[in-house]
C-alpha cells in the first residue's frame, strides 16, 4: 500500500509538471508568431539598407569614414546576445560555448558586452572583461533599446575602447533550426567589388550622406540581431517544452503501469489470504 501511495504521488506530481510545460509551450508558440513576423519584416529593410551603404561606399571611395576604416586591433569586442530566462533547451548553452571558443581562439585582448542575464551570470564567473551588460529587454524589444545599445557600441569603437565589434547571436531559420552566428559589426564590412553606382546625385556629398547613414546602419543591424535572437529563443523554448510534455506523458504511462501492477498484486494477495482462511475453516 505504501508503494501504491508513492506511485500516486509521483503520477500527480508529473501531471502537474506536464500542465505547466504544456502551458509554457503554448505561450512560447504565441510569442514566436509575433517575433517571427518582426524578423520577416526587418530582414528586407536591413538588406536594402546594406545595399545602399555599399553603393555609397563605392561612390565615396576617397572620403574617410571612421566607422568603416580598418585599424590595428588592440582589443576585440564581442556582443553576446542571450536570454534572460532558461528553460529553452540548449539555446543559451550553445551561444556561451561558441563565445568561449572564439575567446580561446582570439590571439588579441578581448572584452565582452553581454545582453541577457544568462550570458552575464555565466561570464561573471570567468576571467573575461565585461565592459557593459544589458538585461530585461523583454519579449518584444523595440528599436529604442537597439538604438541605445548600438550608440554605446559606436561610442566605444570611436573612442578606442574596442577596435573591433562582433555580434554573437542565434540566427532564426525555423522553429526547430536556430544557428549560433558570429557577425562583425564594426568596422563596417562592405563589399567594394560593386562599382556600379548608377546615376545617383548625392547632396551634399556621398561621404556626408554616408556619415549620417552608418550609425543608422549599425542600429538596424543590432536591432535585427536582437529580433533574430528573440525569435530563436521562443522557438527553442517551444521545442524544449514540447519535448518535456512528451517526456512527462511517457513517465505518467510508466508510473501508471507500475501502479496497476502493484494494485493487481495487492488484490491477488488479498484473494489468496481469503482462500487460505476459507480452507483453514474447513
Amino acid at each position: 500500500m505504501a508503494q501504491m501511495r508513492d506511485l500516486k504521488r509521483r503520477i500527480r506530481s508529473v501531471q502537474s509538471t506536464q500542465h505547466i510545460t504544456r502551458a509554457m509551450k503554448m505561450v512560447a508558440a504565441a510569442k514566436l508568431r509575433k517575433a517571427q513576423a518582426q524578423v520577416t519584416a526587418a530582414r528586407p529593410y536591413a538588406a536594402k539598407l546594406e545595399e545602399v551603404v555599399e553603393r555609397l561606399v563605392a561612390a565615396a571611395d576617397q572620403e574617410p569614414q571612421p566607422l568603416a576604416a580598418r585599424r590595428e586591433v588592440k582589443k576585440a569586442g564581442y556582443v553576446l546576445i542571450t536570454a534572460d530566462r532558461g528553460l529553452a533547451g540548449g539555446y543559451n548553452a550553445n551561444l556561451i560555448r561558441l563565445t568561449e571558443e572564439r575567446l580561446r581562439e582570439e590571439d588579441r585582448p578581448a572584452a565582452l558586452v553581454v545582453v541577457g542575464r544568462k550570458g552575464r551570470d555565466f561570464f561573471r564567473r570567468q576571467p573575461v572583461e565585461i565592459v557593459n551588460s544589458f538585461t530585461d529587454l523583454g519579449d518584444n524589444p523595440d528599436l529604442t533599446q537597439a538604438r541605445e545599445l548600438a550608440r554605446q557600441l559606436v561610442t566605444m569603437y570611436l573612442e578606442g575602447t574596442l577596435d573591433e565589434v562582433n555580434l554573437v547571436y542565434t540566427r532564426f531559420y525555423s522553429t526547430i533550426r536556430q544557428v549560433p552566428t558570429v557577425e562583425r559589426l564594426l568596422p563596417i564590412a562592405t563589399s567594394r567589388e560593386k562599382k556600379d553606382t548608377g546615376n545617383y546625385i548625392y547632396e551634399p556629398s556621398p561621404g556626408a550622406v554616408l556619415r549620417d547613414l552608418l550609425p543608422r546602419y549599425c542600429e538596424i543591424k543590432v536591432y535585427r540581431a536582437i529580433l533574430e535572437a528573440k525569435a530563436s529563443e521562443h522557438g527553442a523554448r517551444m521545442t524544449a517544452m514540447d519535448n518535456a510534455t512528451k517526456n512527462a506523458a511517457e513517465m505518467i504511462d510508466k508510473f501508471t503501469l507500475s501502479f496497476n501492477r502493484a494494485r493487481q498484486a495487492a488484490i491477488t494477495g488479498e484473494i489468496l489470504e481469503i482462500v487460505a482462511g476459507a480452507d483453514a475453516l474447513k
